[in-house]
């Protein structure tokens, strides 16, 4: 009890650190997801298409896409709450 009430002040503080983590894990979901790569994929080809990019430049930048979602973190369930973690 005592123990809870001194960590009282920190309540604030704890809840906005496990909301910037839940953001940085969306953010992160999205950054690697399939779709994410996908669209990223079709957005160089339409370039390529446009004459923006040469097709060397497309092809390393497939590449890279290709290589990031190959290497994607898995994300780990983490705690479900602010004082969980």
């Amino acid at each position: 009890m005592l123990k809870e009430l001194l960590l009282l002040p920190a309540a604030p503080l704890r809840f906005t650190v496990w909301v910037a983590d839940k953001v940085a894990e969306e953010v992160e979901r999205q950054e690697f997801s399939p779709g994410a790569g996908v669209r990223k994929l079709e957005e160089i080809q339409q370039a390529r298409e446009r004459g923006e990019i040469s097709e060397e430049e497309a092809a390393e930048l497939e590449g890279r896409i290709i290589e990031q979602q190959m290497s994607a973190p898995t994300l780990s369930k983490r705690g479900q709450g602010p004082d969980n973690g």
